[in-house]
């Protein structure tokens, strides 16, 4: 069942839902998302955690309030990026000078392909992780959370051209790092 089927008495309801039960569902479904976008946007596990947060509260109070103009993953998603861009711009977090975020590694991986398929993908990811917030959205929106250019360019608040000018810019700039990493190995780009 799709995003769409199976949320989609949210939007004709206006009071009377156990708010807590539809929470517990949308968390379930939805809060590795929520977090794993944060955390993209932010680069930090912490605030991550507290911007999820911040989501899942939001989305609590303001529950009777979705229409269905879009998808709960892109509603969901809208709200994570206002958290996490508040956050970004918060005076607090600009006057501390953070250390950089590096992937958890599995210390006890089946084998070896195995373990240079993570290792690779790691690299693609710290590619992702430093490219421009803008590019960085649109890469994650599009390839990650598989939300079309329609969709991506309603969230992100820009046309549909805008959004595939960066996603071409974001793939372009991750195969350049990854080409020049690869280049002595002979492997091919990532795209």
């Amino acid at each position: 069942m799709n995003d769409l089927q199976q949320f989609d008495y949210l939007k004709h309801v206006t009071g009377g839902l156990d708010r807590s039960a539809v929470l517990d569902e949308l968390m379930r479904e939805y809060g590795k998302d929520v977090w794993n976008f944060a955390f993209f946007m932010t680069r930090q596990r912490e605030l991550a955690d507290d911007i999820a947060q911040d989501v899942f509260v939001k989305v609590y109070e303001h529950l009777y309030e979705f229409r269905g103009q879009s998808s709960i993953k892109t509603w969901l998603l809208a709200i994570t990026r206002n958290k996490a861009r508040d956050a970004l711009r918060s005076s607090w977090l600009r006057k501390v000078t953070l250390l950089p975020v590096w992937f958890d590694r599995d210390t006890h991986p089946s084998a070896e392909r195995e373990t240079m398929d993570k290792l690779e993908m790691e690299e693609v990811w710290s590619h992702v992780l430093e490219l421009p917030r803008k590019l960085r959205e649109a890469l994650l929106l599009n390839s990650h959370y598989g939300l079309t250019m329609k969709e991506a360019a309603e969230l992100l608040g820009v046309s549909e051209g805008t959004v595939k000018s960066r996603l071409h810019r974001a793939r372009t700039a991750v195969n350049r790092k990854w080409a020049k990493e690869t280049a002595a190995c002979g492997e091919e780009e990532w795209v």
